[in-house]
């Protein structure tokens, strides 16, 4: 019997027992509607409504990462953490940059999984306001800069909550250790705000960030 007073959650798991045992730790707080394979997942992610989505990254059919991604280009803002046994930083980068917007290594702990989804949740906009920046406009709904000349940019979700976490306060400058405690995880290490804004500045322009030496970073002009 679903609890209609919960918040909705799709589980994306092939695992049973895993799966399962997902289902039950997360039963009180969440209704966990649960998809053993890719497709199924992402058929329930575009057709159903979602307040947050588990997925794990090794699955049948489709990959997670895929699913993910596939779901972002239709659209579909809802958070997902991604459950996977691939720790290294380029694997987790890889899910970020495909639309996650969280991720947690296995084994996990029951407490921490709880605790991030609340996170992911509790940070989410439905719908964030637009953002000028320069001659450019960040939507970051859809992660799309719109050029005034009609061009556009389409940005991965960290490169997106990067730009739009520098443009919500253009007069402040950010320092590294912020940046990361807002958008990534501590053992990131600062580095990984420099290859984000040396995303940023390669697809919009060099001057789109601006570096405050012995600082961090503030908004540029990225006309």
């Amino acid at each position: 019997m679903r609890n209609s007073e919960l918040p909705r959650l799709l589980l994306v798991e092939d695992d049973p027992v895993l799966g399962g045992l997902i289902a039950q730790l997360l039963a009180d707080d969440y209704d966990v509607e649960l998809a053993a394979d890719g497709q199924k997942g992402l058929h329930l992610g575009l057709t159903g409504e979602w307040d947050v989505l588990v997925v794990d990254r090794g699955l049948p059919v489709m990959d997670g990462l895929e699913l993910v991604a596939a779901l972002r280009r239709h659209g579909v803002p809802t958070p997902a953490l991604i459950l996977t046994a691939l720790g290294t930083t380029a694997e987790k980068i890889e899910g970020l940059d495909a639309g996650a917007n969280d991720y947690m290594t296995k084994p996990f702990d029951a407490g921490e999984l709880r605790a991030r989804l609340r996170a992911i949740t509790r940070s989410f906009d439905p719908a964030p306001a637009e953002l000028t920046i320069g001659e450019w406009v960040l939507d970051p709904a859809s992660r799309l800069l719109r050029s005034s000349y009609g061009g556009q940019v389409s940005l991965t979700a960290k490169e997106s909550e990067l730009l739009a976490m520098l443009a919500g306060e253009p007069d402040r400058v950010f320092t590294r250790p912020e940046l990361v405690e807002a958008l990534f995880h501590p053992q990131d290490g600062p580095g990984v705000i420099d290859t984000y804004v040396h995303y940023l500045r390669r697809k919009v322009a060099k001057t789109v960030i601006r570096t405050v030496h012995g600082a961090g970073y503030q908004i540029g002009d990225a006309s």
